[in-house]
């Protein structure tokens, strides 16, 4: 069974460190707001509209910590609308503003959460999409160069040399574990220990 406790505390510390892990989450462009291309973002921010095919029917519209709605749609509003009461509250509220949601140069979209992050590698309705929580999220976002070594210059989230993520998390144990495009990232509850690996290699956390 899930510890859920733990996932709500992490939840809260991120939650006080969320605008350092956006900025360097899922999208590594740092000029231009994730409105733009978001499919994610609250329709009130960005004004973006859907492709004409999209079913409105199934988004899901949300409210972040200070008020502002954001609204879900396509795989993002399916997988949060498909999460137990649980998950949701562990994943707290979507984060918005630059970087929070968006589409990234890989064509992966994303609604960044105060607990954790839900991403689909495109938006088409029906795509699945997976939720990286906590200190995985946190690792998976962090810039990286070609061989999965932090970088500074590098990209991080599915931008990365992980790429995007291919599973929700499983956990075995004390260990949870979330698998990526080129790797995966374990955490262990029990050591608060973090393992990335890239291609076969553990690299660096941080």
């Amino acid at each position: 069974m899930r510890k859920f406790a733990n996932r709500k505390t992490a939840a809260v510390v991120a939650g006080l460190a969320a605008t350092t892990l956006v900025a360097a989450g899922c999208s590594d462009s740092e000029d231009e707001p994730a409105a733009t291309n978001s499919v994610v973002a609250s329709a009130t921010e960005s004004g973006a509209a859907d492709g004409a095919d999209h079913d409105h029917a199934h988004d899901v519209e949300l409210k972040t910590a200070d008020g502002q709605t954001v609204t879900l749609t396509g795989p993002i509003a399916a997988k949060y609308s498909a999460a137990t009461e649980d998950q949701k509250e562990d994943l707290g509220a979507p984060l918005s503003g630059a970087d929070a949601s968006g589409t990234s140069d890989s064509g992966v979209v994303f609604q960044q959460f105060a607990g954790g992050v839900i991403t689909a590698k495109n938006g088409d309705d029906g795509t699945p999409a997976y939720i990286t929580w906590g200190k995985i999220r946190d690792a998976w976002n962090v810039k990286r160069n070609a061989e999965g070594e932090p970088d500074p210059a590098g990209k991080g989230g599915s931008d990365g040399p992980l790429g995007a993520a291919t599973s929700d998390e499983t956990e075995t144990g004390d260990v949870m574990k979330s698998t990526f495009d080129n790797g995966e990232i374990t955490y262990d509850e029990d050591s608060d220990k973090v393992v990335v690996t890239v291609k076969g290699k553990v690299v660096a956390t941080e």
